[in-house]
C-alpha cells in the first residue's frame, strides 16, 4: 500500500436517535461532533436517520401502502378537466359478396 495517498481510517460511532441505537465501526468520515463510548473513550459520532434498528425491512414493521389513496391523490392533482364521453362503437364494415349487385 502506498503511503500518504489513502484517507485516514479511524473508529467512528454511528447513532440512530429514532431507535436509540448506536454502534462503533471504522470509517474515513470525520465529523466534528464527539461522544463518549461505553469503553470510556471519546469517538467522533455521525447521526443517521435510518439504521438496521429502525428500518421497516429489518424490524418487520412494514408500512402498508394505500394504493387507492395514491390514485385518488393523483386524480385530485392531475384530474380530468371535463368528463369524458363514452366511446362510440363503430359499425362493422359491410363486405360485398361476389356475384351480388350493390343495393
Amino acid at each position: 500500500m502506498k503511503t500518504g495517498i489513502h484517507p485516514d481510517y479511524h473508529p467512528v460511532v454511528y447513532r440512530d436517535a429514532s431507535a436509540d441505537f448506536a454502534f462503533l465501526t471504522r470509517s474515513t468520515a470525520t465529523p466534528a461532533a464527539t461522544v463518549v463510548w461505553e469503553d470510556g473513550n471519546t469517538y467522533p459520532v455521525i447521526d443517521v436517520e435510518v439504521s438496521s434498528a429502525s428500518h421497516p425491512f429489518y424490524t418487520g414493521n412494514a408500512r402498508v401502502v394505500d394504493t387507492a389513496g395514491r390514485v385518488e391523490k393523483f386524480r385530485r392533482r392531475y384530474g380530468q378537466t371535463a368528463p369524458q364521453a363514452e366511446p362510440v362503437q363503430a359499425e362493422p364494415a359491410k363486405t360485398a359478396v361476389p356475384g351480388e349487385a350493390a343495393r
